[in-house]
């Protein structure tokens, strides 16, 4: 018979129901075939790109993953739920920061909250802890022109965390900063969700910035998108930019580009 600090141990490793489950998605345009049969667990808390070539479905993924359009078979749930529309645990970063240009920073954070018709008054402090834990607080009433590209997308992770999402949707979100922004804002996202412990999927092209990043990398190979390959990111954390100089994260990039270009080949 096990002793307490041995059940408490195996308790400890059982594997808890999967954040996001996607069984069989096919997805359909007429006659074009945008994604092909992809099945997909994510556990709580963990961290996963989807990497592939530019047009090959990741985005269409993210899309119906989010509920904002429906897969035509197949079937996608969020803590045992089915996924039939948005749903309030979802938080959704896009490739453009996409902010109201007539509100204030803060007033764009805040969006959302007055979209659920939840009280604005209570979540401010949230607000204003999270454009902190940003390093834009003291930019919350500005307007967005008056921010650098990197603080706007700052700013739009601010607002998709806000009403405290379960899983955190990213699609390309920091493609359009210069290289040196965009590897700046890649430790600032892995310190805000070491902060936060979300249930991340990021989409993304770059082979290094997905290793950077996550925990597990999915690839997709092109159209019709399929998962060609799944590789855990064996790194430590928390990760700092000097580790892209580090052999071990090396032979993981070299990897990866091995798997896409494979995929190429079919």
């Amino acid at each position: 018979m096990p002793t307490d600090s041995q059940t408490t141990e195996n308790s400890a490793h059982a594997p808890s129901s999967p954040a996001l489950s996607i069984r069989n998605v096919r997805k359909l345009y007429g006659d074009l075939e945008a994604i092909k049969n992809v099945s997909l667990d994510v556990a709580q808390n963990e961290f996963v790109s989807l990497l592939g070539p530019s047009g090959c479905g990741k985005s269409t993924l993210l899309t119906m993953v989010a509920g904002l359009i429906k897969q035509t078979e197949g079937d996608i749930t969020i803590n045992g739920t089915p996924v039939n529309g948005p749903r309030p645990e979802i938080g959704m970063v896009f490739q453009q920061p996409v902010l109201l240009p007539w509100r204030t920073i803060l007033d764009n954070v805040l969006f959302p909250i007055e979209l659920l018709k939840l009280p604005r008054a209570k979540y401010v402090p949230r607000a204003m802890e999270l454009l902190a834990m940003a390093k834009i607080e003291d930019f919350a009433n500005k307007l967005p022109r008056q921010l650098s590209g990197g603080m706007r997308q700052r700013a739009s992770i601010c607002r998709a965390l806000i009403h405290d999402p379960a899983i955190l949707l990213m699609d390309e979100p920091f493609s359009a900063l210069d290289a040196l922004t965009r590897d700046e804002m890649g430790v600032e996202l892995l310190r805000i969700w070491q902060a936060n412990r979300k249930t991340v999927i990021f989409v993304t092209h770059s082979i290094r910035e997905a290793a950077f990043l996550s925990d597990r990398v999915v690839v997709m190979g092109r159209r019709p998108a399929a998962i060609v390959e799944e590789m855990k990111i064996d790194l430590p954390r928390p990760r700092q930019i000097g580790l892209t100089e580090d052999e071990n994260f090396n032979q993981h990039v070299r990897a990866l580009r091995k798997a896409i270009e494979a995929s190429h080949a079919h």
